[in-house]
Protein backbone atom coordinates (compact mmCIF):
# COMPACT_ATOMS: atom_id res chain seq x y z
CA UNK A 1 0.00 0.00 0.00
CA UNK A 2 1.50 3.30 -0.93
CA UNK A 3 0.83 6.46 1.60
CA UNK A 4 -1.14 8.01 -1.19
CA UNK A 5 -3.73 6.05 -1.31
CA UNK A 6 -6.15 7.33 1.05
CA UNK A 7 -8.32 4.80 3.63
CA UNK A 8 -11.29 5.78 5.14
CA UNK A 9 -13.43 3.98 8.80
CA UNK A 10 -16.22 2.08 8.00
CA UNK A 11 -18.47 4.73 9.34
CA UNK A 12 -17.57 7.22 6.84
CA UNK A 13 -17.73 4.45 3.81
CA UNK A 14 -21.00 4.00 4.85
CA UNK A 15 -22.02 7.34 4.73
CA UNK A 16 -20.52 7.82 1.16
CA UNK A 17 -22.15 4.54 -0.24
CA UNK A 18 -25.58 5.31 1.32
CA UNK A 19 -25.62 1.81 3.28
CA UNK A 20 -25.72 0.55 6.56
CA UNK A 21 -21.73 -0.06 8.56
CA UNK A 22 -23.12 -4.15 9.14
CA UNK A 23 -23.66 -3.93 4.96
CA UNK A 24 -20.60 -2.97 4.52
CA UNK A 25 -19.37 -5.88 7.07
CA UNK A 26 -21.57 -8.49 5.04
CA UNK A 27 -19.62 -7.68 1.53
CA UNK A 28 -16.51 -7.45 3.33
CA UNK A 29 -16.99 -10.98 4.57
CA UNK A 30 -18.29 -12.25 0.75
CA UNK A 31 -15.72 -10.48 -0.80
CA UNK A 32 -17.38 -7.81 -2.50
CA UNK A 33 -15.95 -4.87 -1.20
CA UNK A 34 -12.49 -5.97 0.86
CA UNK A 35 -11.65 -4.31 3.92
CA UNK A 36 -8.33 -3.65 5.23
CA UNK A 37 -7.77 -4.91 9.14
CA UNK A 38 -6.13 -2.73 11.23
CA UNK A 39 -4.65 -2.73 15.20
CA UNK A 40 -5.79 -5.10 17.75
CA UNK A 41 -9.60 -4.71 17.20
CA UNK A 42 -9.08 -5.42 13.45
CA UNK A 43 -10.92 -2.42 12.67
CA UNK A 44 -11.62 -2.12 9.20
CA UNK A 45 -10.53 0.96 6.65
CA UNK A 46 -11.83 0.90 3.02
CA UNK A 47 -9.47 2.36 0.32
CA UNK A 48 -11.54 5.54 -1.15
CA UNK A 49 -10.48 4.01 -4.71
CA UNK A 50 -11.76 0.87 -3.81
CA UNK A 51 -15.04 2.43 -3.02
CA UNK A 52 -14.69 4.96 -6.33
CA UNK A 53 -14.46 1.99 -8.27
CA UNK A 54 -17.13 -0.29 -6.34
CA UNK A 55 -19.51 3.07 -7.07
CA UNK A 56 -18.31 3.43 -10.65
CA UNK A 57 -19.25 -0.70 -11.29
CA UNK A 58 -22.94 -0.34 -9.94
CA UNK A 59 -23.53 2.61 -12.36
CA UNK A 60 -22.48 0.87 -15.40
Amino acid sequence: MSKDETLVKITEAAKILNVHPNTLRKWDNKGILVAIRFGERKDRRYKKEDIEQFINSRNK
